[in-house]
């Protein structure tokens, strides 16, 4: 559960607002809003790096180098249509 601490609190004890941030989320607020979230470093990272692209992953795949793999579709209807 993230912490929230008021700007003013949070500026007095900013020491313990960071060692809180390793192991959860601590929110900010100013007049009752969110303003800011302190992460620590490792949650940071995680969050901003580059992810890989979904085109990579699929080339990534061991079924990729198939050649021979049927991709047709079934045609026969899943129901039965009244007119």
């Amino acid at each position: 559960m993230t912490q929230v601490w008021q700007i003013q609190e949070a500026k007095a004890k900013l020491s313990h607002v960071v060692k809180q941030a390793q192991e959860q989320p601590q929110e900010i607020t100013l007049h009752g809003k969110t303003v800011a979230v302190v992460v620590s470093h490792d949650t940071f990272a995680r969050l901003t790096s580059k992810q890989e692209s979904l085109v990579d992953f699929i080339r990534r795949s061991p079924l990729c180098a198939v050649d021979d793999m049927d991709l047709t579709r079934e045609t026969t209807p899943v129901r039965e249509v009244e007119l």
